[in-house]
């Protein structure tokens, strides 16, 4: 829920942090509907394919409830399991209010949710990937904890200039991010267990590449934002990923300035290879207009 490039403050209705009222009585029935109809698709879907601190939280937090799931409500058990919750944002929001969230124990959400027509794909995250992509992990305290320290990573990333690659690991961790269990590959991005399509490419197409995840390696690796991954990186367990970002990152930085990034789609010598992907989606994807 991060981006660059704002020059004013915040809009209309926000506060100083950005934050608004969710507005909760004000959600249509045909609003809730499409909650229902997307938490029902995907809730169908996630046994076996997401990992067990996603499906626990997903229960923990009762997200099915009513529809739309009010804040004030689910915020009470989250703030008892990790200390965090969840405040309403008008939309995207600058880096440094983003990064104040999560160092905070906030997690930034937009209180919109997408049209009907929309059900499968729309360029601005709403309230269905933001809570229900994001919050089960939540209540996770190994994650939750990952995810504050992310957030002062990305507070001292903009000191040093170095957002470009700090912003890579939220992609490959946060929103596309895999989990190896002994049960083989699990979801725990929220850009994937948010998206019915994304579920299934992630872990069952042939194209993508798998490989095992390594720090330097995914903060030289571009991504996408407009298709499936080429490209996914598997944790061997979350407190592996919050240990990995618990060290100093400075000296990190200043070994990637000297480093070129890796093309998406090339496997390294060094890779721990998952699975070597054909690449055929991407090869047989139209060239954009």
């Amino acid at each position: 829920m991060s981006a660059d490039g704002f020059t004013n403050g915040p809009p209309p209705g926000a506060r100083a942090d950005w934050t608004i009222d969710q507005g909760w009585n004000g959600y249509s029935d045909a609003e809730h509907q499409v909650w229902i109809t997307l938490y029902e698709r995907q809730a169908a879907l996630l046994p076996g394919r997401a990992c067990d601190p996603f499906l626990k939280g997903l229960e923990a937090l009762d997200l099915h409830r009513s529809g739309i799931p009010d804040f004030a409500r689910i915020n009470t058990e989250l703030n008892r399991l990790t200390g965090w919750s969840v405040v309403a944002v008008p939309g995207l929001v600058p880096d440094e209010v983003f990064f104040d969230h999560l160092a905070n124990r906030r997690f930034p959400a937009g209180q919109f949710i997408r049209k009907p027509e929309e059900l499968d794909y729309l360029q601005e995250p709403d309230i269905f990937h933001d809570v229900f992509g994001h919050v089960p992990m939540l209540t996770d305290p190994v994650f939750a904890d990952y995810m504050q320290a992310y957030g002062r990573g990305g507070q001292r990333a903009l000191q040093l200039g170095q957002l470009h690659n700090l912003a890579r690991l939220y992609w490959y961790t946060v929103e596309f991010g895999l989990l190896q269990t002994p049960q083989g590959p699990r979801i725990y991005g929220a850009g994937i267990v948010s998206s019915r399509a994304e579920s299934l490419f992630a872990l069952d197409d042939p194209s993508p590449n798998r490989l095992g995840f390594d720090l330097e390696r995914v903060m030289r690796t571009p991504y996408r934002i407009d298709d499936f991954q080429q490209v996914y990186f598997l944790v061997p367990s979350l407190q592996a990923l919050l240990d990995a970002t618990l060290q100093d990152f400075a000296p990190i930085y200043e070994r990637l300035a000297r480093a070129s990034d890796i093309p998406i789609a090339q496997i390294e010598p060094s890779d721990q290879v998952v699975t070597r992907g054909t690449q055929a989606y991407a090869l047989n994807r139209p060239a954009a207009q």
